[in-house]
């Protein structure tokens, strides 16, 4: 039996060690390829370097009306923002007129900001072609015929049909009530009736109704397989043929890559030494649970990195921060548990029941550290922004993680390790 644990507990340390190798060196061999985490792992915009924009609504809106002026106004700006090819735009409100934007990995402030800033075309076209339009079309892919844009558009929003369906209302000014009975009249003058009027933003197709009927009120419905929330959406995007409202800009920042990484890597190196120094400390004054622990503390770091690469989160400096304290939880929770067993072998006990006493003991204190560490986190992620929810993500992932390594993995180690020793002393014991 002893045989089978000290085998079972060096297969589990390789196993450890050859996932810590992976995560840090990566693998390409025998059709199995997978990159270091240093590569998978998004940078936020203080490491990888961008441009924060702060701009303010100017409008006399109050409100629920400026509520909705203000999250049609992020709407259009995400939009804008996607088209320049960046990944994980950080667009947010504060207070209520003004937007936050921040722009991970752009080079050229002006060009990021002309594009937030400028006017958007939005057109409501008949299809003339024999080629259909689609939603999600380039519009030079159809010919059409421009029946109005979209400052005629007084409205959109989503309502219901008569099986309580979610559509998509619209309603047009003076102008667009004519320009919209002209365009549908025309759509309909055919044998079969009916012909398909495109929406099109910024040249790409948002939606591809038919309609059978002239349309002379000044309100249109447009109907689908809608969701809530993708009428809703579609409502958004009608509403946002250009921005709602003038903004101002308040703040420009360009952060430069050089001194976010060199941030980021002062930060690596100083967790780097932390751990090491750990470590050491951990086995010089608790043998052979010392190296347990530092085992599960690189299955730890190692837990996390996967977590963040897993769940598509943007690392930061402080979310580096929330990895360094749960860390830290992690370190204490075991020192707490190895001072447990210290104090059960003292007592005369056996090391396997120093083992399960040791633990049981500890496990309140652990719990109620680690419990109440979680729930500030929730409340920062609930009601924190940007680099705030940053530090309560990789808080709350280091946690759970820590909690793993230092109970499960821990303890199970050290059942496995008196497979090959006994001696007390190995454990930290002084008798």
């Amino acid at each position: 039996m002893k045989g089978k644990n000290t085998l079972l507990f060096f297969l589990i340390v390789a196993l450890i060690a050859g996932i810590a190798y992976v995560a840090v060196f990566g693998i390409d061999a025998g059709g199995i390829k997978f990159a270091p985490v240093k590569d998978q792992l998004k940078l936020g915009l203080d490491i990888k370097g961008g441009v924060v924009v702060v701009y303010e609504a100017i409008t006399e809106e109050d409100g629920d009306d400026l509520a909705r002026t203000m999250e049609q106004t992020k709407q259009i700006i995400g939009r804008r923002i996607n088209e320049l090819g960046l990944t994980e735009p950080v667009i947010t409100l504060q207070g209520d007129k003004r937007l936050r934007i921040e722009l991970p990995g752009v080079d050229n402030a002006e060009d990021a900001i002309d594009v937030i800033g400028k006017t958007a075309l939005l057109e409501f076209a008949l299809v003339t072609g024999d080629t259909p339009a689609f939603e999600g079309m380039e519009a030079s892919a159809i010919e059409y015929e421009q029946i109005l844009t979209g400052i005629n558009i007084k409205d959109a929003y989503v309502s219901q049909n008569e099986y309580n369906q979610p559509v998509v209302a619209l309603k047009f000014d003076e102008v667009g009530t004519k320009l919209f009975f002209e365009g549908t009249s025309k759509a309909i003058d055919n044998e079969a009736k009916q012909g398909q009027i495109a929406i099109i933003l910024d040249g790409n197709i948002i939606s591809a109704p038919y309609t059978s009927i002239v349309i002379a009120d000044g309100e249109a419905i447009i109907q689908g397989n809608f969701s809530f929330d993708t009428a809703n959406e579609l409502a958004l995007l009608i509403r946002g043929g250009a921005l709602p409202v003038e903004l101002s800009e308040v703040q420009t920042s360009v952060i430069g890559p050089t001194l976010g990484l060199d941030s980021f890597n002062s930060a690596v190196k100083a967790a780097a030494v932390g751990i090491l120094l750990v470590m050491a400390f951990m086995i010089v004054f608790y043998r052979i649970p010392g190296v347990i622990a530092s085992i599960a503390l690189t299955l730890y770091a190692v837990i996390v990195v996967f977590a963040l690469i897993g769940f598509n989160a943007t690392l930061t400096l402080p979310g580096i921060a929330g990895i360094v304290i749960s860390l830290g939880m992690a370190v204490d929770a075991n020192v707490i548990i190895f001072e447990r067993l210290k104090e059960e072998i003292k007592n005369g006990k056996s090391l396997r029941s120093s083992i399960d006493s040791g633990f049981h003991r500890a496990m309140s204190t652990i719990i109620d550290s680690n419990v109440t560490t979680f729930i500030a986190a929730l409340i920062l992620f609930a009601f924190g922004e940007g680099p705030i929810k940053g530090f309560a993500v990789t808080l709350m992932i280091g946690i759970i993680s820590s909690m793993f390594t230092a109970v499960l993995v821990t303890k199970s180690l050290l059942k496995l390790s008196l497979g090959f020793t006994d001696r007390k002393k190995l454990y930290g014991s002084r008798g």
